[in-house]
């Protein structure tokens, strides 16, 4: 691990420069792989997690399958875990990378409910954020229209609303969304 100088750890990735290892004293983030999906399933059937989510049924097995099975295809999937207890409590990927605009997409996140409120998911989107700034100027993140939960949590990180969307989630049909965004020069991660 060498030191990313934000107090951070960064493992330099073996695979996809979008499937990095990264940690801090919260969490830990590591590429998604199959054998993932009985304990990260675990923590998404919980429904109160989808609530308000544009896909309020992911907490079904089906429903989080065919999540998994996105994230798998899509190159850019990651496991949280616990930085002190090790269990996994979510995941996030980075999706869409435009190297002709210097942009990539954050999303796809959930964090176990035990965990909200407590740092855990900023955590997560400064190390996500601090890697893609490395690569790319600007980082998108598409959220539910009515997902208020996420929207103040951008908007709390620094997200600028920036436009709308309809957004057609890996085999699910299209939804509402609006578009945040995060240059590099306005992280002050």
């Amino acid at each position: 691990m060498s030191a990313a100088g934000d107090g951070s750890q960064v493992v330099p990735p073996a695979g996809s420069a979008w499937q990095p290892s990264l940690a801090d004293d919260r969490v830990r983030v590591r590429p998604l792989v199959e054998e993932d999906f009985e304990s990260l399933y675990a923590v998404a059937s919980d429904p109160l997690i989808w609530e308000q989510h544009p896909s309020p049924t992911r907490y079904q097995r089906d429903v989080f399958r065919n999540y998994f099975e996105g994230g798998m295809a899509s190159g850019g999937a990651l496991l949280v875990s616990d930085a002190v207890t090790g269990e996994p409590i979510g995941s996030s990927r980075y999706y869409d990378h435009d190297a002709a605009l210097g942009q990539v997409a954050i999303g796809y996140t959930f964090i176990a409910r035990a965990y909200w409120g407590r740092g855990h998911n900023r955590a997560l989107k400064a190390l996500m954020l601090g890697h893609a700034f490395r690569q790319v100027r600007r980082v998108v993140f598409h959220v539910g229209a009515s997902n208020r939960r996420s929207r103040v949590a951008m908007e709390r990180l620094g997200g600028m609303l920036v436009g709308e969307a309809d957004v057609a989630y890996y085999g699910e049909r299209s939804n509402p969304n609006v578009i945040y965004a995060i240059d590099r020069e306005q992280w002050r991660g």
